[in-house]
């Protein structure tokens, strides 16, 4: 058997969520693991292999609107920089409350 295709099963329904985020608005790992039924860590490793361009996990922040981990570093510089280049506001080192989108 060949390697599964990137986004079957669980890792496809994080990717989904994700793909729902906005440009310009986050989502919080806690809040995707709501919607699914799953444990935030849960979302965050499945994000983690994210390799699909069309999925802007780099919008999906931890619950205290810190920016957290992304491409396997812990609070990368790169993952706010891409934020702000999008228009999402930052106050105090945080993503402004603002720019929360909440899943459906």
């Amino acid at each position: 058997m060949g390697k599964p295709v990137q986004g079957q099963g669980f890792r496809g329904r994080v990717f989904e969520a994700c793909r729902k985020v906005p440009r310009g608005k986050v989502t919080t790992y806690r809040d995707i693991a709501r919607k699914l039924g799953t444990s935030p860590r849960a979302v965050g490793q499945a994000l983690r292999t994210n390799q699909d361009p069309a999925t802007p996990c780099h919008r999906v922040v931890k619950s205290d609107l810190s920016v957290g981990g992304y491409q396997g570093k812990p609070n990368n510089r790169k993952k706010e920089k891409t934020l702000r280049s999008e228009g999402v506001a930052f106050s105090k080192g945080k993503v402004d409350g603002e720019c929360l989108f909440r899943l459906q």
